[in-house]
Order: C-alpha cells, then sequence, then structure tokens
C-alpha cells in the first residue's frame, strides 16, 4: 500500500469514528450520572487488573523510561484516579443555590479528540477515557506511532469492558490507520468538539488552527529553589526521586536547580552522597549535544535513559550508584540546551546570591520554555514560599514534594490528572490539573426574583437618598437641589397611590 493510499484510508476512518461517535455520543448523553460511573467503575477495575502487563508492554515498545515506574503511573490513573472520581457529580443537576433561586447543569460537550503521548502511552489513555465517560462525552484517540501497539491494546481493554456494562459502540473509538492526514481530520471535523493534546508538540499547531476549543498540556522546564531554610536532605532525596521517576519523562519534572550561595556547598555534598554526578565544563558540553535534533526537536535516543545510560554515551566513567547527572550554569538562554526541558535525568544547576535572585533566575528559566506549567520550593520560610507563588508565571506551585509526583497529585492533593493545563501563559484555555468538569459546559439556570419596577425604584430611592445626603452635608438648599428633591418625591407619591 503506498502512503497516499494509506493517507486516503485514515481520512475516511477519521470520519467515520467521529460520525459513529456523535450519534454513540447522542445517546450518552440521556445517562445518568449513575448509569456513567457503572461504566467507568467497571473499566477502572478491568484495566487496573492490566496494569503490569502494559508497563512492560509500553517499555518494551518505546524503550522509554522504567516498565516499574510506568506500572505505578498505570495504577495511579485507573485506581487511585477512579477513587478520586467516584462521587463527583459532573452531568445533570450538579450544582443548586435554593435561597438564591439558581441552578447549574453539566452537559457533556460532546465528541473529544485524544492526542497521547509515547512517552505515558498507558496511563494517559486510561485517563483520558476515564473522565471523558465519567463526563458523559465520546472519545477518539490518534494513537502516538511509537507507542500505537500499546495504545490499541489498552483501548481494547477499556471498550470492551465499558461496552459490558452498557456503553454505546463508537463512544470510544482510535484510528488504526495511522496518519497525520487522519489525526488533521478528526481534529477538524465538524463534529469534534474538542481537543485533548498531551506530550505531542508536533500536532498542536493543527489542533489549534481548526479552531476548535484546545486544551494543551505543554513543555515543562520547572526549576526547584532549594531556599536556606530547607531541609536540604529532604530537598535533595525529593528531587532525586523526582528527577529519576521513569527516567525523568513526567513534564512536571524538576529540570533545573537554583540555590542560595550560603547553602551551595551543603547542597552540592548532599546530591554527591545521594547519587548526583557533577559533570565537569568539557563533559556537559558532550552531553549537551544529544539534547536535541537539527530542528530542535527532543533526541529520542536520551528520552526516558538512565543516567548511567547517558554517561555511557558520552564515553564517561561514573560511580554505579549514579542516579543523575548534573551541570553547573550560569546563564539561561534559548540556545542553551540546559536551559530547556530535557526528559532525562539531567539537572542543572544554579547558584544565586539570595531568594530574591533566586526568584528572578526562576522566572528567567520558565519564560525560557515551560511558562504556565510548574515549580517546586523548597523551604519553611512561609513569606518567601508566598512570594513565590504570587509571582511565578505558572500554574502549579508545589512546595516541599517532588515535583513529578506532586504536580499530578499523588504526593498533593491537587487532582490528580496526567494532563496538566498551562493556561494563558502557556497559550492555553485552562491552567487546571484537568478533571471531567474541563469536559463539560455548564448551563446556568436562574429563577426570576424581582420585576423590572423592583429595579427602577430602587434607582429612584437610591436617587432621593443621595440628594438628600448631599444637601444635608453641605448644610445648604440650592433651588436646584430643591426642584431635583420635589421631583422624586411627587413620582414616589404617585408610585405609592
Amino acid at each position: 500500500m503506498n502512503r497516499v493510499d494509506n493517507d486516503l484510508l485514515s481520512v475516511q476512518e477519521a470520519r467515520i469514528l467521529v460520525e459513529n461517535a456523535r450519534e454513540a455520543q447522542k445517546i450518552l448523553a440521556a445517562f445518568s450520572q449513575e448509569k456513567l460511573d457503572k461504566i467507568v467503575g467497571h473499566m477502572a477495575e478491568t484495566v487496573y487488573k492490566h496494569a503490569r502487563e502494559l508497563a512492560i508492554m509500553s517499555h518494551e515498545e518505546t524503550g522509554f523510561g522504567k516498565w516499574q515506574d510506568k506500572f505505578i503511573k498505570n495504577i495511579f490513573a485507573s485506581d487511585f484516579l477512579y477513587k478520586k472520581i467516584k462521587g463527583m457529580k459532573v452531568v445533570g443537576i450538579i450544582g443548586e443555590d435554593k435561597e438564591n433561586k439558581t441552578m447549574d447543569i453539566g452537559v457533556p460537550v460532546g465528541v473529544i479528540v485524544a492526542l497521547p503521548p509515547s512517552t505515558n502511552p498507558v496511563s494517559t489513555t486510561i485517563y483520558k477515557t476515564l473522565i471523558a465517560i465519567k463526563s458523559g462525552n465520546a472519545i477518539i484517540f490518534s494513537p502516538h506511532p511509537k507507542a500505537k501497539k500499546t495504545i490499541a491494546k489498552v483501548l481494547d481493554i477499556l471498550i470492551r469492558a465499558a461496552e459490558e456494562s452498557g456503553l454505546p459502540c463508537g463512544a470510544i473509538g482510535y484510528l488504526r490507520t495511522l496518519a497525520v492526514e487522519g489525526t488533521v481530520a478528526l481534529m477538524n471535523h465538524k463534529d469534534t468538539s474538542l481537543i485533548l493534546v498531551t506530550g505531542v508538540p508536533k500536532m498542536v499547531k493543527a489542533a489549534y488552527t481548526s479552531g476548535k476549543p484546545t486544551i494543551y498540556s505543554g513543555p515543562g522546564n520547572g526549576p526547584a529553589f532549594i531556599e536556606r531554610s530547607a531541609d536540604i536532605k529532604k530537598a535533595v532525596a525529593d528531587i532525586i526521586v523526582s528527577r529519576t521517576f521513569d527516567n525523568g519523562i513526567v513534564s512536571a519534572s524538576e529540570q533545573s536547580i537554583v540555590v542560595e550561595e550560603c547553602i551551595a556547598d551543603e547542597v552540592r555534598r548532599e546530591f554527591r552522597r545521594n547519587g548526583g554526578y557533577f559533570l565537569s565544563a568539557l563533559e556537559s558540553e558532550q552531553l549537551s549535544k544529544y539534547f536535541f535534533c537539527c530542528d530542535g526537536s527532543m533526541n529520542p535516543e536520551i528520552v526516558g535513559k538512565s543516567a548511567i545510560e547517558l554517561a555511557r554515551l558520552i564515553g564517561i566513567s561514573v560511580p554505579e550508584d549514579t542516579k543523575v547527572l548534573i551541570s553547573e550554569q550560569k546563564y539561561v538562554l534559548p540556545t542553551n540546551p540546559y536551559s530547556r526541558e530535557k526528559l532525562c535525568p539531567v539537572l542543572a544547576f544554579y547558584v544565586e546570591k539570595d531568594w530574591k535572585n533566586a526568584c528572578e533566575k526562576c522566572i528567567e528559566l520558565l519564560v525560557n520554555e515551560g511558562r504556565g506549567h510548574t515549580l517546586v520550593i523548597h523551604s519553611k520560610n512561609e513569606n518567601v514560599i508566598r512570594e513565590f507563588a504570587l509571582k511565578k508565571p505558572v500554574s502549579r506551585v508545589l512546595v516541599n514534594t517532588p515535583s513529578s509526583l506532586g504536580g499530578i497529585g499523588a504526593t498533593t492533593n491537587l487532582f490528580p490528572a496526567l494532563t496538566l493545563g498551562c493556561g494563558a501563559a502557556g497559550g492555553g484555555v485552562t491552567s487546571d490539573n484537568v478533571t471531567p468538569m474541563n469536559l463539560i459546559n455548564i448551563r446556568k439556570v436562574g429563577y426570576g426574583v424581582r420585576q423590572l419596577e423592583d429595579i427602577t425604584n430602587d434607582v429612584q430611592v437610591g436617587k432621593t437618598a443621595e440628594i438628600i445626603k448631599t444637601c444635608c452635608s453641605a448644610n445648604q438648599y440650592s433651588i436646584e437641589s430643591i426642584q431635583n428633591l420635589n421631583e422624586l418625591l411627587e413620582e414616589l407619591i404617585k408610585r405609592l397611590r
């Protein structure tokens, strides 16, 4: 089959998928929250049983990260997430204010097109499917080419479980004939209501060009600031756990360390004690050549590789217990690879005079890349924490926690999510950890509580009171003010009659 045939087949399949999803969603829109919850519960329970095998499968297909950590993410996306959304009221009457006589009604957006990443193919696909069906939407996936077998397997499990519980056929679907043209056709179809993109930067422009509302989880470039009052041992341990989780491919994970000058030596020693290897200037230069391709895109050779594998790549010998590679840097530049997101256990290390200078360095890093995403601060000084929270161009400020786990809501009480909105700062429509509530429209209901005459009367009474107040405060009665007062009093007398 030639490429042209493949493109045409993919486009035709996309059209059929959206049309089937549209019809299925019409049925789904009439389902009660209880019925939707039953379907979601059965999907979560079923896919949970396959969490381990799917983790191994995704690692084998993509070569990214560690299957053991992917296993944890798969459990997080099925069991942990389900427990969080189980009691949520998303469709139907979701809020009522009897005193003010208003109601909120959750209405599904319709058909969602989803693009999952190759770095987290299983967990992200589970997560998106559960929140879509929970909110009464149909969802169609365009699998990432590098993880197409794994994503197909996940969706086959989810579809079978959902349809056993009464989900209309076609409400969950995916492209089997993969081509860019097919993905674009999905996004541009007139019946597509919303696009949900996670970690597929090459398709973001096409998503925005479609004119459809797009929720995009952009690149992370989160700095970790260690302030002088921090528990340094815990801060370093948290950063290493976070940066090595699935070999650093979670977008919320730390990319840089910023420390105050007065504790820099202690922080360095603690990193070395815990498996941090500080690269020489020459080693840093050698490694930096592998981060990105000529077109500026991420080099897949380094994605999800361990620190030992990265050291081997540049021909250097590091201790066997090395967990992260650290490069000391001074400047933030668009041309400096260490100033950008790197999906592997490598950290840039910056030293600043005090927390105010550190604050500026963090802003520089985020403006360079990762605007609107995530920042973590390790500190016991609540004033400094609040200053950082108030001034950083991010959607999540995490405090004293591993960033990759705190950002997705595992070690914090943020909503458990694998699509992290970057808000207007990052070019997105939401700054939320994306929940089922982001996949609905809210219909407002308001009962009449007053008449037009009531508003007019209130205005007239207010004018009268204001004139009286003005006259009294001035302690004088001009002819004009008396005439105004008389006119208003005459009007009020007429109304009272």
